[in-house]
């Protein structure tokens, strides 16, 4: 297993190909990142607010 091989990471360097054994990494999005920060913040802040509960006391006659 060398350089000729088609089936390794290293033959495939030497061929200069991509496949299973060495796999194309993708660039990601600068800004997807920040999109998901930006949603949970504001889920956050559109949380329902707490209905005040009034209590009732028995008047004692």
């Amino acid at each position: 297993m060398g350089k000729g091989d088609r089936k390794t990471a290293k033959g495939k360097r030497y061929i200069s190909s991509y496949g299973n054994a060495r796999p194309k990494v993708v660039a990601k999005a600068s800004g997807s990142a920040a999109a998901p920060v930006a949603k949970a913040a504001k889920a956050s802040a559109k949380a329902p607010a707490r209905k005040a509960v009034k209590k009732v006391v028995a008047k004692a006659d």
